[in-house]
């Protein structure tokens, strides 16, 4: 079996290990925007994000734990293990808590989840028209929610957050009609 290339004091090169959780990382994070029904309902989401951490970390432990034989300097596996231990705990805790997420950004997470909505829900195989007509006004209560976000997301960027309901009133949100896709049996 070969090892990785060493430096010149004969230390195991980490390098690859790094550039493959990185990479990883990055792949895992994009691909959790896959199953959002269209292009435009693609937003930043902080929550997707620390979540991409929480499985670069377990991925770390796993790979490395995997790969030993390959990786042998002992204080740089406990503190790639250490390391990984703290991030997972960190980006769970910021996962579960949601300190971070406020108005635009808890809206912009929410577009790409009830996007997941409308996709599952226009998508599936329902043969029951009860069913078939939860997931349809499903769907329309998705879309015209997503719709609403949009608008509120610009109207904070355009006007600053409405803190009363006077504020709120003078810039009420205006009627968004769901679109149904589905058509039932």
């Amino acid at each position: 079996m070969q090892h990785p290339k060493t430096d010149r004091d004969g230390s195991t090169n980490y390098y690859r290990f790094g550039a493959m959780i990185l990479t990883s990382g990055v792949a895992m994070f994009i691909l959790m925007y896959l199953n959002s029904y269209e292009l435009s309902h693609v937003a930043w989401s902080e929550t997707r994000f620390y979540m991409t951490f929480v499985m670069i970390a377990v991925m770390a432990v796993i790979m490395l734990g995997f790969m030993l034989n390959m990786y042998q300097d002992r204080r740089v596996n406990l503190a790639i293990f250490g390391a990984s231990v703290l991030v997972f705990a960190g980006a769970l805790w910021l996962v579960r808590s949601q300190e971070t997420v406020q108005d635009t950004s808890w809206m912009s997470a929410m577009i790409p989840h009830h996007s997941i909505a409308i996709l599952t829900s226009e998508r599936a195989e329902i043969s029951d028209v009860r069913v078939c007509e939860l997931a349809r006004s499903i769907i329309e209560a998705q879309q015209r929610e997503i719709d609403e976000m949009n608008w509120l997301i610009q109207d904070i960027e355009e006007n600053g957050v409405a803190r009363t309901s006077a504020e709120a009133d003078a810039r009420s949100v205006p009627e968004f009609a769901g679109t149904s896709i589905r058509s039932c049996p």
